[in-house]
């Protein structure tokens, strides 16, 4: 625990005087002791435990193909792909400004949610479109397209009505 005080303060451990020595120490044990009291708080209640995992709950499919179209580097890659099918992953990330780490990543969340497939030849990873969670997105949303299309008629009849 003094390892860590005097990385933190390196003012303390420069002191020499008996006096500064002795608040150097009672500063320490003042540290230490909240550290202990604070790790205390955190990991028990009651005499009992705290346990906290991160829980990952189970995610639809239509959930992860909306959580991907989120981005727009990854709207970009999926207009891409439809207008060039087959592109390597070195093209699509040719004219993005991020770097070829990130476009992997990119690329990852856009598998998981099952939107595109990649194709290994030789050292040649090829990138294709897959519009199947595509097609249930858009049914979902055909659903309640009712809703909003009601209040759009509602807003132009509205418009309209002022422009008389």
């Amino acid at each position: 625990m003094w390892a860590r005080l005097q990385s933190r303060a390196p003012l303390v451990v420069a002191l020499n005087s008996p006096i500064k020595n002795q608040w150097a120490v009672a500063i320490s044990e003042v540290f230490e002791m909240l550290m202990a009291e604070s790790m205390k708080d955190l990991t028990q209640t009651g005499g009992r435990h705290i346990v906290c995992h991160m829980v990952k709950f189970p995610v639809s499919q239509l959930d992860r193909t909306f959580s991907a179209l989120v981005d727009p580097t990854r709207r970009a890659i999926l207009a891409r792909l439809e207008r060039e099918p087959g592109l390597s992953v070195t093209e699509i990330a040719r004219p993005l400004p991020i770097k070829l780490p990130a476009v992997m990543k990119h690329l990852d969340v856009l598998s998981d949610a099952g939107l595109i497939s990649r194709i290994k030849s030789g050292r040649t990873v090829s990138v294709e479109l897959v519009a199947a969670p595509m097609e249930e997105a858009m049914a979902w949303l055909s659903r309640y397209q009712r809703f909003w299309s009601a209040s759009l008629d509602r807003l132009a009849n509205f418009v309209e009505g002022e422009d008389e």
